[in-house]
């Protein structure tokens, strides 16, 4: 059900892109602006972005696989990663343009349709934008995150292109324009290394917040009564699912049946409160202990 409602989600991504694609060239045509040329621009690397993301949710949807026996989430952090490239790649483009109309600068042509084209397309963005990012929180999803995250930046970016474009015209500075693309140019770069960056840490393993950790050491040592301890807690993320391991000490008289009751207990509350978790214990004799990590209360 989660994977599925995060694939419709990409696919609609696919489309309001369209959409917008289509007003802001619309808007760009109309006006000859460099400005609009760079909003335009973008909203092609959000369409491809999209297309990447779909395409990443149903490969990460595959179960687990004699070659991937950890499943295939990671997947997502690969397409972010993509997402970030194509977003520096369009800066890069937008850079060139805006320098090629500060050499060659034109005037601008129906730039209240232009405007108007273009912020119907910005208003777009920022709703489907706001739906994304409240849903990747939901749903765990890197890339929709990265979809919602440059979506959000391709607002902040059309706004700015809006007051530049208005300035150009108002003042007969034609200079601005260029200006602004550039300035808008110089922010979707931001935008694309904070996606890339994020995306590195998932593929690199980052832990958890040391919120989430403090709260995994809280439920563990509420739940592990007839326990010792619990030491060498780890977690890795990879897309939507969370590995967590740790050794569980318990007393070396203890059978089986009770340590395995103790592990079950710990692993329902973790569960409970935390989604998409996966939970690997070590059980050892308390001669294994360390006395550090988490004291079972």
């Amino acid at each position: 059900m989660i994977v599925e409602k995060a694939q419709r989600l990409a696919a609609g991504s696919i489309g309001v892109g369209i959409v917008v694609l289509a007003l802001k060239t619309a808007a760009w045509q109309a006006t000859g602006s460099a400005a609009l040329f760079s909003d335009a621009a973008e909203t092609v690397v959000n369409v491809a972005a999209s297309v990447v993301a779909l395409a990443a949710l149903r490969f990460a949807a595959r179960p687990a696989d004699a070659n991937h026996p950890y499943g295939h989430a990671k997947a997502e952090f690969i397409a972010a990663v993509i997402e970030g490239v194509l977003i520096v790649l369009a800066a890069l483009a937008i850079l060139q343009h805006a320098w090629d109309s500060f050499l060659h600068p034109a005037p601008i042509t129906t730039p209240l349709l232009g405007l108007a084209l273009n912020a119907a397309g910005g208003a777009i963005n920022l709703v489907w934008a706001r739906v994304l990012l409240h849903q990747a929180r939901r749903l765990r999803s890197p890339v929709l995150d990265a979809d919602g995250r440059h979506l959000m930046s391709d607002v902040v970016t059309s706004a700015g292109v809006l007051v530049g474009l208005g300035a150009a015209w108002s003042t007969g500075l034609l200079w601005c324009d260029p200006l602004i693309a550039a300035l808008t140019a110089a922010y979707i770069l931001l935008s694309g290394w904070g996606v890339i960056s994020r995306s590195v840490s998932g593929l690199m393993d980052e832990a958890p917040s040391d919120e989430i950790m403090a709260r995994i050491r809280a439920l563990v040592g509420q739940h592990a009564e007839g326990a010792i301890e619990a030491h060498d807690l780890r977690t890795r993320h990879a897309g939507r699912l969370t590995f967590l391991e740790f050794h569980l000490v318990v007393p070396g008289a203890m059978t089986v049946a009770d340590a395995h009751s103790i592990c079950d207990r710990i692993e329902a509350a973790l569960k409970q409160e935390m989604e998409g978790l996966l939970i690997t214990i070590h059980v050892e004799p308390e001669g294994k202990a360390k006395h550090h990590g988490v004291l079972v209360l």
